[in-house]
């Protein structure tokens, strides 16, 4: 892991834009909206490094995305088998950029760290071939008594036998 003084070029902003931080709020950047696109990736190697079901990033512009506080913050880490760059906030860990060596004009940065619209939804699923058994499919949930708040897939049923001998 290395330290990144500056992912970005600090470029002419367009008239729009959608800014994210980190959890602490050290690291601190925008993009121009729209984004080019935004999806879901179901892979094994997301999953871990952002520690959920799957990752939901938006691409952007490597030219439409600036760094506007905390570069300096920005930790980085080079998987050179699989061609990715990860950068992460050194002083709390989030996760703020997914880069890849094929796409060098692209930065890809996890929806959940910008508080506005960033003009694309997700609507792509990558890697799903790798989708984990456990990740939630749309089971229908009920509220669990006593926790406002808290839904749960409740145990499914099993059939009732009929009784041999019976119709």
């Amino acid at each position: 892991m290395r330290k990144v003084a500056s992912v970005a070029k600090t470029g002419k902003a367009s008239a729009v834009q959608a800014s994210g931080q980190c959890v602490c709020g050290a690291v601190r950047f925008e993009i121009d909206v729209p984004a080019r696109w935004a999806w879901h990736d179901h892979s094994q190697t997301s999953r871990h490094a952002q520690g959920c079901a799957y990752a939901t990033y938006v691409g952007s512009w490597r030219s439409r995305f600036r760094i506007l506080e905390g570069g300096d913050s920005l930790t980085r880490f080079e998987d050179a088998e699989a061609r990715t760059a990860r950068s992460f906030c050194a002083r709390c860990g989030t996760p703020v950029l997914y880069e890849r060596a094929w796409a060098p004009t692209m930065v890809n940065i996890p929806r959940a760290l910008f508080a506005e619209r960033t003009g694309r939804e997700p609507r792509y699923h990558m890697s799903i071939d790798e989708q984990a058994d456990w990740t939630y499919a749309g089971e229908p949930l009920a509220p669990l008594k006593g926790y406002p708040g808290v839904m749960w897939e409740r145990p499914r049923r099993k059939a009732r036998r009929q009784p041999d001998g019976m119709f």
